[in-house]
């Protein structure tokens, strides 16, 4: 029986829950609805509770409301992604219920939960249901029922666990998009994983950590050496590519030697790992497409990553001539922050007056401290922040309301909404005139874009194949196919009627100038009024993002 929970007792909840659900973070991942490519759910909380963990490990304390605290503001800047953002506000409102007291009892407690559900659901513009959101509700709820029949903190945990489970189990029942596709919400899923480290941490039990199978620690390391590079035109296979395949029965049969020898024809600096059920592997490349098509062929994609690693070395560069000219981030009076998911993207907006860019996207989701910090080394008075991505919104906005100077977060979800935000951008106006007119151009763009599925599901009535192409307009997924062109031709004719004046495409690095063709053809044969803009990109993941307006 535990009566009060103290500092150190919480000290190890929040571990313990941090590594339940670290452990199982892809796990979570998979339960994500859209078959894209992006920064998945269970990495983002992943990510967000391990800086909350970090930040209470920094500052151990015996009084359970200084150590909330900490976790909070862990929490609070770590936070990635929507699913990260939500999860540092549930704890968020916990903490702030309990930062008077050294101790808490079961009361307390259980009101703790209930006040994090209060602060979750506020910071929500229009909270849904069926997500970590009534998870959330339903566990707090019951949690406060508990404690009116009970002192034993163990028991109220217990209940917490019990109706979170409940609660997501019953999230398809609400949210219809999860029973077509087959799935609980992975966000709610995520904070049960939280809640489960929680009990038994309280049961004095110890979460061990997941080690892989296959030691590929080395393998899978973000850093490259470019000792001796000297120009990046150098560099010969431009992108480190990664991933896991899992074996599949019906697939091809797997040979780790034949397998090596046919990846060696893409690349170099090969890495190969393998066991029974997965082979891991490494190289550097010109065609991670190709790669990830090569490996499809034996099972299923668990893990995919590819870095430009020329962009990276231009990036080396630039460090080196800063630190050799001793030069400080350049103050600025009004910063424009805008994210970019690729050099030629981020050229465009600097031409159009952004004055800092983060790197970041759909595959990697920027946290609240580094749009705040990008806020801070820019001294500047004011900030408008675009985040060009849903999955960026919350953060952005998080970083806005914390950051010391006033700042506005233009609601961008796509890279074409960000372009056409700062076309509207007026250097002469103030802060609020410039907030109404770039947020009210976002409704004269429609946005689209192409990408690969990285698994099989079915979705809005559309079969979806992993590896197929993918069209989507404005996040929903309109067409599928093996075959490109098809593809393409479905988007924009979903994109386009009579009223549309201005096509602009923004080439991805994986894009072919055949499809580039195709699309001036197709656009000139059937869409005359049409003009098209074409404009490099260089995006990962997507060969083409479309604007239409």
């Amino acid at each position: 029986m535990i009566t009060k929970i103290n500092g150190n007792l919480f000290a190890e909840m929040i571990i313990q829950g941090a590594q339940n659900l670290s452990n199982n973070a892809e796990m979570v991942d998979a339960l994500n609805v859209y078959p894209v490519p992006d920064g998945d759910t269970g990495t983002n909380m992943n990510l967000s509770m391990t800086s909350g963990r970090d930040e209470v490990q920094n500052n151990p304390s015996s009084h359970i409301g200084q150590l909330g605290k900490a976790f909070s503001k862990g929490l609070l800047m770590g936070a990635r992604g929507n699913s990260g953002v939500i999860l540092s506000q549930i704890f968020r409102g916990f903490s702030k219920a309990l930062e008077e007291q050294s101790e808490i009892d079961a009361k307390q407690f259980a009101q703790s939960f209930d006040a994090g559900v209060q602060t979750a659901y506020k910071a929500v513009m229009k909270p849904v249901e069926g997500t970590i959101l009534t998870v959330a509700k339903d566990a707090g709820r019951v949690a406060v029922e508990k404690a009116e029949k009970t002192d034993d903190c163990m028991e109220i945990m217990e209940a917490v666990y019990e109706a979170a489970q409940q609660s997501l189990d019953n999230t398809p029942n609400l949210l219809p998009v999860l029973k077509e596709v087959g799935v609980v919400d992975s966000g709610g899923k995520g904070l049960t994983l939280v809640y489960e480290g929680f009990l038994k941490a309280m049961k004095g039990e110890k979460i061990v950590a997941q080690t892989p199978k296959l030691d590929t620690e080395e393998l899978f390391n973000d850093e490259h050496d470019f000792h001796g590079v000297i120009n990046t035109e150098d560099i010969v296979y431009g992108y480190c590519t990664e991933m896991m395949v899992r074996f599949q029965p019906g697939k091809k049969s797997f040979n780790e030697s034949d397998f090596r020898e046919s990846m060696s024809q893409y690349g170099d600096s090969l890495l190969v790992i393998s066991d029974d059920e997965i082979v891991k592997v490494h190289v550097h490349t010109e065609t991670p497409g190709e790669v990830f098509s090569f490996g499809q062929e034996f099972g299923e994609l668990i893990k995919v990553k590819a870095e430009n690693m020329r962009e990276q070395h231009r990036e080396v560069l630039r460090k080196e001539r800063a630190n050799q000219q001793n030069e400080k981030t350049k103050n600025v009076e009004t910063a424009i922050i805008t994210i970019s998911m690729g050099e030629g993207i981020s050229k465009l907006f600097k031409s159009m007056g952004a004055t800092h860019v983060i790197n970041g996207g759909q595959t990697m989701n920027p946290s609240t401290e580094d749009i705040v910090n990008v806020i801070k080394e820019s001294g500047c008075k004011r900030a408008i922040i675009l985040p060009n991505n849903k999955n960026i919104q919350m953060a952005s906005q998080q970083a806005a309301e914390i950051a010391d100077i006033e700042a506005v977060v233009i609601p961008t979800k796509t890279v074409p909404q960000g372009i056409t935000a700062m076309f509207h951008y007026d250097d002469q106006a103030d802060l609020d005139t410039n907030y109404e007119t770039m947020t009210s151009a976002l409704v004269d763009v429609q946005s689209g874009s192409i990408t690969y599925a990285v698994r099989d599901t079915k979705i809005d009535g559309i079969n979806i194949e992993k590896g197929a192409f993918m069209g989507l307009v404005e996040y929903k997924i309109v067409v599928s196919d093996r075959d490109e062109n098809i593809v393409l031709q479905k988007t924009l004719d979903t994109m386009l009627n009579d009223d549309s004046e201005i096509l602009t495409v923004i080439v991805g690095e994986e894009a072919q100038q055949t499809q580039i063709d195709w699309i001036e053809s197709y656009i000139e044969e059937n869409y005359d009024e049409v003009e098209v803009e074409i404009q490099n990109g260089q995006q990962p993941i997507y060969p083409f993002l479309f604007a239409v307006e």
